[in-house]
């Protein structure tokens, strides 16, 4: 056996010397020599523990991998990296999650929850349902859904007999008191323990758990073009025209199909649901709102593609995938900061913090020195957002009209339902006609306690949150808040400028002294920031990283200087991108719709023909060297 493995290494290094590659330790981003790789291989390792870097060229532009955005440190932004810190971790004896500062266990992690947010569904008269998903989407193209799935598919187990023996089994306890499940025979929530470093064997357990996040750390929608430089090509591109490869089913298109849907699309109800798509990461076929971008930015390639392919017909097949790619890229995340993160937390505090630009220009303030990592803190707060997930989708056809609905939780890796008669059209005509749910302390029932859908007979997403906000030893709320705001705090009352009374109140009934609070607790109760719709401290910890991946991205969009930079004309045309216009381009039978998708239709955003929406024009990336027969009118 040991030979195999020693052979399949030989067969590795023999590869990598081909292509003159680097092996480095993921975690510390040092270089690694082979003799360290080999034990790797004999420990099956590599996966995790490795990153095999090419040669950085600095002329180059965005490697599909991550690897060389820091040429100084090449596998540091590629996947299975770490995070870094704002405060140091925390933990009980052996990593265990820390105690309350009596000593004692921290308050139970379901009547917390059912305490401090209560369940109700009430919509808002402001966001869409458009808010929600995209949240989800941009998010899954730097975080990752293998914790998920391990408890999910992998692990179900951790609620029975069998969890008892298994140390990755974290399942959350139902009291008998539990205001859904008294009236049940359920009492516990199945949860496995966040993978780290540590427990996938890349380093000793004598140091704190750190997460590994399987996903590049700068948003690059590796959802579509996938993070693994060798495999992604031969899975996702077409190499003709610089498209990507697509079905065309019904008149809609579609990414391909995957060739092992009953492994990947496990919830599709057959034989009826059939769609599952052949992406680079499976993942991007789990929650509704990651897979319905991820349609939308897949169709939207190749209508790039097809543009430049047409005014510049001497470009091959390489450039025009790539510049598709780079544009692609940049109109996601224009919409990402200057639409979505203005609508929630105010245009003037970005602008203010220089999250955004209040100029049309290039910004460049790039530094070689700060490194493309994401913050465990914010891949915690990220979760609040599930407190603003409406539960229950409502479908419509082209004219508005009242369909039908779908629970959302449901269509959790339960791609077929979308191809399935006119299902994704009304889905899309849904996505900006129906509010989303309210900002108000609340969270949806089914997100509440059928999280996972079909996939798990009950699921408490917020709890699940919670516990994850424990294993990754998140310092306690109010030392967050000594660092953010320089707040202090020694009794429960002095929190009142921050948390309404009544929720102070509630904290005081939960726990013993207010720095035992949970980072993510206190996240839920804190007031709203001045300007936008969340919380505080979610405000602070998202700035300071959104902040990070411009700094921090040798290749941001918004750079003159990178390489294959655009020129300011070309730049120009991606700041007219909106969520209006991308439904506009490839949402099946979306012909009319309010400019500012992200919010209710109505006075001073009224519906309007997508003629009226921006449009960019790919004029600006015409080539004079090529002959072209290009005319005005076939700008999208």
């Amino acid at each position: 056996m040991l030979t195999a493995l020693f052979l399949v290494a030989c067969v590795v290094f023999e590869n990598s010397n081909a292509y003159s590659a680097t092996f480095y330790d993921s975690f510390s981003g040092n270089r690694i020599t082979n003799e360290e790789v080999k034990i790797h291989v004999i420990r099956n390792t590599t996966y995790w523990c490795t990153n095999e870097v090419e040669p950085c060229d600095p002329s180059e532009g965005r490697r599909i991998d991550g690897s060389c955005n820091n040429l100084k440190y090449p596998s540091v932004g590629a996947i299975h990296t770490p995070t870094y810190r704002l405060l140091p971790p925390v933990y009980d004896v052996g990593y265990e999650p820390k105690r309350a500062k009596s000593g004692a266990m921290l308050p139970p992690i379901r009547p917390l929850r059912t305490s401090l947010l209560l369940e109700g569904r009430v919509p808002d008269l402001r966001f869409t349902q458009l808010v929600a998903y995209y949240m989800v989407f941009m998010s899954a193209d730097i975080l990752s859904f293998h914790d998920t799935v391990n408890y999910l598919n992998w692990k179900p187990y951790c609620c029975e007999k069998k969890g008892k023996t298994d140390p990755e089994c974290i399942p959350i306890s139902i009291p008998d008191d539990d205001p859904v499940h008294r009236f049940s025979d359920q009492r516990c929530f199945n949860l496995t323990r966040p993978w780290t470093f540590q427990n996938r064997g890349c380093i000793h357990n004598n140091s704190p758990p750190e997460r590994i996040i399987s996903s590049t750390t700068t948003f690059d929608l590796s959802q579509i073009y996938g993070n693994l430089l060798r495999e992604t090509n031969t899975q996702v591109r077409a190499f003709t025209n610089g498209l990507l490869l697509f079905e065309v089913e019904n008149g809609r298109i579609w990414p391909p199909s995957s060739k092992r849907p009953f492994e990947v699309c496990i919830a599709n109800q057959r034989p009826h649901e059939t769609r599952c798509h052949a992406i680079a990461d499976d993942s991007t076929n789990g929650v509704f709102g990651t897979n319905f971008f991820v349609i939308m930015f897949w169709r939207l390639h190749n209508v790039i593609a097809s543009n430049l392919a047409r005014i510049n017909p001497c470009w091959d097949d390489e450039r025009l995938f790539y510049t598709a790619r780079d544009i692609n890229i940049a109109i996601a995340t224009q919409i990402f900061y200057y639409e979505l993160n203005p609508t929630l937390m105010g245009r003037e505090n970005l602008e203010r913090d220089r999250v955004i630009s209040y100029h049309e220009g290039f910004r460049d303030v790039y530094n070689e020195n700060l490194l493309p990592q994401l913050s465990a803190e914010y891949t915690l707060v990220l979760r609040w957002a599930h407190t603003m997930q409406e539960g229950v989708m409502h479908l419509y056809d082209k004219d508005g009209n009242y369909v039908k609905d779908m629970r959302i939780a449901n269509l959790t890796l339960r791609t077929g339902y979308l191809g399935v008669g006119d299902n994704m059209d009304y889905m899309t005509q849904g996505s900006f006609r129906q509010a989303g749910a309210k900002v108000d302390y609340t969270v949806d029932p089914d997100i509440g306690e059928t999280g996972l859908g079909t996939l798990q007979k009950i699921a408490d997403l917020p709890s699940s949150d919670l516990s994850k906000n424990r294993h990754f030893g998140m310092q306690p709320y109010t030392k967050y808040r000594e660092f953010c705001f320089g707040d202090t705090f020694k009794t429960f009352d002095d929190l009142l400028h921050v948390i309404d009374q009544e929720r102070v109140e509630k904290l005081k009934e939960m726990y013993e002294h207010v720095d035992d609070i949970d980072l993510l607790a206190g996240v839920w109760v804190e007031k709203l920031i001045p300007g936008g719709y969340v919380p505080e401290t979610f405000y602070f910890m998202t700035v300071e990283q959104l902040l990070r991946i411009v700094r921090s991205d040798r290749h941001w969009y918004e750079r003159p200087n990178r390489p294959h930079a655009f020129t300011i004309e070309q730049l120009a045309e991606i700041r007219k991108a909106s969520m209006a216009r991308l439904l506009c381009d490839v949402g099946d039978t979306v012909s009319h719709i309010q400019p500012r998708a992200f919010l209710l239709a109505g006075p001073g955003n009224e519906m309007v023909s997508c003629k009226q929406i921006k449009k960019l024009n790919y004029r600006a990336w015409k080539d004079e060297t090529c002959q072209s027969n290009y005319k005005p009118n076939t700008a999208v």
